[in-house]
């Protein structure tokens, strides 16, 4: 039957399964790389990655600190700062827009023009309007996801049913009331949900940004080692990137079905 939900022994047997396939298949492909030149790197083997990621864990002779940690610092500041304005802000606007004709008529225009435009095509721009501080990182985040964000939350808005609005009213309701009380309510889930959908976009335009000016942080680190096709450096700063990504759309769901009992349930 389409849809049917898996046994939950089932969904983790396939879960596992994948995983597998993928690391054979890696297995191979390494081993297969390295027979015909034992000195390549840009596949390397598990004993590489190892190595590689020991180099990355362990302090640098020059500057006594390790490229994990610093990087881990830099980049996590400028994500979340950007993640924090951009949602926060993306939350503002598209309420506002959606409950509010004239907001409406005022920011969707703008909000469709901005929600097209590559944030990554427009780092020059960011370089001369922001600098190369963090203002900058923070400030590609917030344009890459806020428009986007903000036209989610607006559609979700729309598809409150009026029913709700129009008894909240008979009920004496005021305007501040409907809004908190039934429309942010009720869209909280599409909120949360369109919040996890910025998570790869958001890393995406915080590594590009890094990789063009950065000293510090994920994107400087992945530039210099894959000039020097230090491959056994670069996969675990990938696999580190997909842990952060995954640890924070568990956190979001996790929320979610703290705050959003209702939802789940209905889904279920």
């Amino acid at each position: 039957m389409i849809g049917k939900p898996l046994k939950p022994v089932t969904r983790i047997l396939v879960m596992i399964l994948s995983v597998i396939v993928v690391l054979g298949a890696y297995t191979h492909l390494s081993h297969r790389q390295h027979i015909k030149n034992p000195k390549d790197k840009t596949i390397p083997t598990w004993s590489q990655l190892k190595d590689g990621l020991l180099k990355i864990c362990e302090k640098n002779k020059r500057s006594g600190e390790r490229w994990i940690v610093q990087d881990s610092f830099a980049s996590a500041k400028r994500l979340s700062l950007g993640l924090l304005w951009g949602v926060v802000g993306a939350i503002i606007v598209g309420i506002a827009i959606g409950c509010f004709p004239i907001m409406d008529a005022s920011l969707s225009s703008l909000l469709a023009i901005l929600a097209k435009l590559p944030p990554t095509a427009a780092l020059a721009l960011f370089f001369v309007m922001l600098g190369t501080g963090i203002g900058m990182y923070v400030g590609i985040i917030v344009v890459g996801i806020l428009p986007v964000l903000a036209q989610s939350i607006y559609l979700s808005i729309k598809d409150v049913p009026k029913e709700l609005i129009y008894k909240a009213t008979t009920l004496g309701a005021s305007k501040a009331e409907i809004v908190w009380n039934v429309i942010v309510v009720h869209i909280l889930p599409n909120i949360i949900n369109s919040i996890r959908l910025q998570i790869g976009p958001s890393l995406v335009y915080l590594i590009a940004a890094e990789y063009a000016c950065a000293h510090i942080g994920f994107g400087y680190r992945l530039r210099l080692q894959a000039r020097l096709v230090n491959m056994d450096v670069v996969y675990p700063y990938l696999a580190i990137l997909i842990i952060f990504g995954f640890i924070m759309d568990w956190l979001l769901k996790s929320l979610q079905r703290k705050l959003c009992m209702w939802y789940l349930q209905e889904r279920e």
